[in-house]
């Protein structure tokens, strides 16, 4: 005998029940609870198993939230919630509690779901070693790019191939920022306040601006692509806030548009560090004499590139492989309804497993390849400068390029003498917008460091990577 829910799917009368404590209630735990709640017959067909939420542990039981669900479900004790239950939901956010109850969930055998991307940037690699040794599933596909299916198709559908960069535009609040300032003309400031007011960026934005979300999700998407555990502190971050309006015109006027990104990528070990990496530290068969660097900054790509077209809030990741090539995966970024998606992706998954037997799975680690900073990066260089328009000006700058090492590829002056002449007939201020060949990130900084010391210059007004060209 079977039962059958609305959509027509039946579940078997036996069907095994899995308890579920579901851990806060915020905007993305209320969307799950309402699903777990609403589509209970459906989640059992789909895993063979019953879902039956048992709690939800929140600070304050009385708390205003968007999806009305039952009092009774709420309770402020946590660790007993955790303690009674087969499957963990981890929506708290924060370092702690989130980190213990995880910790006592697994100790307890529960599979745990969570998506807290600034405490699996932190403290992952910990966490992963305890489920792996209590054969426990942890999952986390909500903690990178909301509702795009990012992190199990590096897991596993490109488990039989070599991932050699991926780059994503990981934070949508960031994302909006920019596309405003390119779209509109706006300035950061009331490009952030728009952000603001449409409820994309938190009243402290900090986190997204500056860099530091970006940098959480590129440590997991480095640490799932190159099966080696990094940590936040292991990825270069640079904000957005010195991004400035004539940054985007010179970038447009130039063919490109500016995305804050999170990039890590394959890269050949630097000659001085080949000996030193050591049998430990060369990972996968064949990765010998290879590192990996992660770094998030503002990005010049060309506007024909895929993630040129990402628009507003919404995100995406593009993954380069050496047998599946290029390949991007788009989507929202962000919010309670699309980011509960993901976490019920997990969940399915986890209890489908838990129905069929199995060891957990959580990260495909072969070994450990050496993080490589910034400075063994090669890239191009987008360089605004003013200076002073008189003769030899320019000149003066190649020198210092190529004595550097650094070819340039593209140079745009515009005069203003309004800006810098005065009644004796003086020189006027140029604006000098200089795109380089790639070059090593050393030798890049080391160039803009040296015009930096010339008379001629009266400011370097940026300094931008440049990717996908």
């Amino acid at each position: 005998m079977t039962e059958r829910n609305t959509t027509g799917a039946a579940a078997p009368a036996d069907t095994k029940t899995l308890k579920v404590a579901l851990l806060g209630a915020g905007n993305v735990g209320a969307q799950v609870a309402r699903i777990l709640l609403e589509d209970a017959d459906v989640l059992a067909a789909r895993t063979g198993a019953r879902l039956e939420l048992v709690g939800i542990a929140v600070r304050t039981i009385d708390a205003p939230r968007e999806v009305d669900l039952p009092r009774e479900l709420f309770t402020t004790d946590a660790s007993a919630l955790v303690r009674g239950a087969d499957v963990v939901i981890e929506l708290m956010g924060g370092l702690e509690p989130a980190k213990t109850l995880i910790l006592e969930a697994i100790e307890h055998g529960a599979t745990v779901v969570t998506g807290n991307k600034a405490l699996l940037a932190v403290d992952g690699p910990s966490l992963y070693e305890k489920a792996d040794a209590a054969g426990v599933q942890l999952s986390y596909e909500a903690a990178v790019a909301g509702a795009i299916p990012i992190l199990r198709p590096i897991r596993d559908s490109l488990a039989g191939d070599k991932v050699t960069r991926v780059m994503g535009i990981v934070n949508g609040t960031t994302n909006f920022i920019l596309d405003q300032m390119d779209t509109t003309g706006a300035q950061f400031a009331d490009a952030l306040a728009e952000a603001t007011r449409l409820g994309y960026a938190e009243a402290d934005p900090t986190a997204d601006i500056e860099g530091h979300d970006a940098a959480a999700k590129g440590a997991i998407l480095a640490s799932l692509s190159f099966h080696t555990r990094f940590a936040l502190e292991d990825v270069h971050c640079q904000g957005i806030t010195s991004v400035t309006a004539s940054d985007i015109a010179a970038a447009k006027d130039a063919g490109f548009v500016i995305k804050l990104l999170a990039i890590a990528e394959k890269l050949p070990l630097p000659a001085a560090d080949k000996g030193a990496a050591g049998e430990a530290r060369q990972g996968d068969a064949g990765e010998s004499g290879y590192g990996v660097s992660v770094r998030v900054h503002p990005t010049l790509i060309p506007r024909s590139h895929p993630l040129a077209a990402v628009h507003g809030a919404f995100n995406a990741v593009f993954v380069e492989a050496e047998s599946a090539g290029e390949l991007m995966f788009y989507g929202r970024g962000a919010g309670g309804t699309p980011t509960a998606s993901a976490v019920m992706g997990d969940v399915v998954s986890a209890a489908r497993r838990m129905v069929l037997g199995g060891p957990g799975r959580t990260e495909t680690t072969a070994g450990v390849l050496p993080v490589l900073g910034i400075d063994a990066v090669t890239t191009q260089y987008y360089i605004g400068l003013d200076a002073a328009d008189q003769p030899g000006v320019l000149a003066k700058i190649s020198a210092l390029f190529a004595e550097n090492g650094v070819s340039i590829e593209t140079m745009r002056q515009t005069v203003h003498r309004e800006r810098g002449a005065d009644d004796d007939g003086a020189p006027g201020l140029a604006e000098l917008r200089i795109v380089t060949h790639r070059a090593s990130e050393a030798a890049l900084a080391a160039t803009v460091q040296a015009i930096s010391g010339l008379d001629i210059i009266n400011s370097i007004t940026s300094v931008l990577r440049v990717e996908g060209v």
